[in-house]
């Protein structure tokens, strides 16, 4: 299998692509997030989140890659977001 190793930190997705994804995974945008972090807590996204569109969420990840939910695993057909071992073993490789 090839694959591309992408640091999301130093190589942070453009907002483009993360639209692009987010249509590929059928997921709401909400799923990209992670909210776990100290950065999502600091920007108080909890309460904002629901009111930013698309575009705006998402060239706000492309910003920082600490505000995105990872691992991202985006093949020709699928993107996994976060580890979610049932999902990634279910799918056939």
């Amino acid at each position: 299998m090839d694959f591309e190793i992408r640091h999301i930190l130093k190589e942070t997705p453009s907002k483009d692509e993360l639209l692009a994804w987010q249509r590929m995974s059928g997921k709401d945008k909400k799923a990209f997030v992670n909210t776990n972090g100290k950065k999502y807590k600091e920007l108080g996204l909890k309460e904002r989140i629901d009111a930013m569109g698309e575009e705006e969420l998402f060239g706000l990840l492309a910003s920082d890659g600490m505000l995105m939910k990872r691992p991202l695993l985006v093949g020709k057909d699928f993107v996994f977001i976060g580890f979610k071992k049932a999902e990634w073993e279910a799918r056939q490789w």
